[in-house]
């Protein structure tokens, strides 16, 4: 870690109330953004031991944000908009070389694109979260508050990438590198989505979800495998009253691995065949 962000760590490891009193407030703020927008500062972090978790640090300074400041207008805003002061939103400049297509899309201050991605309208995107790189944020999609979303992934239209500010230390959702993430999932409650895995479309993962693994023969919660492909499936719901109505429950269920050579359309139409 530079100087400059061991500084801003040790200027939001404060209480809060010493952190909003501080006259350097602003400055830090402003850094705190600026760090974050580069991509130098994350709001989770992964672990060599590949464990990810939440920088508590970086949301307190995100929380100090919304709590210094008042509700205001950016009237620039195409159709007006009214928020924390903060946070306005974010405006691209062509070196930045992010395709930010018109109709409707915004993404808030504190939040990190990479080169060569693509958001497509409407989309949002919202403080503290990274975009990796090369991926494609689709129509009517959500990257939420610290949400973290690795390089060169797909998230296909309606898909719901679930943020969390408070409490501080609550890991958000994490999409790893080289993922197809199909249209209408919902993503919640930090689960982890490991690199090359592919979801199908409507899949509903969260922390507590019960995944069954049909390939190895095991149940999984809070995190899908590296290369899993996930399809929605049911299972009988147990008691006379489920047995007699013919009632299911959901169940998600890891039905093949993917390999070096196939790509995520590809595995994913085997999948569902």
């Amino acid at each position: 870690m530079s100087r400059d962000l061991a500084a801003l760590e040790a200027f939001y490891e404060r209480e809060l109330d010493s952190i909003l009193a501080d006259a350097g407030f602003a400055e830090a703020h402003e850094a705190l953004l600026r760090n974050l927008e580069s991509g130098e500062l994350r709001s989770a972090q992964r672990d060599p031991d590949g464990t990810w978790r939440a920088v508590t640090w970086v949301k307190r300074g995100i929380l100090a944000g919304f709590r210094a400041t008042s509700t205001v207008s950016f009237e620039e805003w195409p159709g007006g908009a009214f928020d924390r002061a903060a946070f306005p939103p974010r405006r691209f400049a062509l070196e930045d070389r992010i395709r930010l297509v018109p109709g409707g899309s915004a993404v808030r201050r504190g939040a990190c694109l990479e080169p060569g991605v693509v958001v497509m309208p409407p989309a949002y995107i919202n403080v503290g979260a990274f975009v990796g790189g090369g991926s494609m944020v689709d129509s009517h999609a959500l990257v939420g508050s610290c949400a973290q979303v690795g390089a060169n992934t797909h998230l296909s239209a309606g898909v719901q990438v679930g943020g969390v500010l408070e409490p501080a230390g609550a890991r958000p959702v994490v999409v790893e590198e080289e993922c197809m993430v199909g249209a209408l999932c919902g993503l919640f409650e930090g689960v982890v989505v490991r690199r090359r895995a592919v979801l199908a479309p409507g899949l509903i993962l969260t922390a507590s979800t019960t995944i069954y693994d049909l390939v190895e023969g095991r149940r999984l919660r809070g995190e899908v495998p590296e290369g899993a492909v996930v399809v929605p499936g049911s299972r009988p719901a147990s008691g006379a009253f489920a047995e007699k109505n013919g009632i299911s429950l959901y169940a998600p269920c890891i039905v093949k691995y993917r390999d070096a050579k196939t790509d995520a359309a590809t595995a994913l139409e085997a999948a569902l065949r």
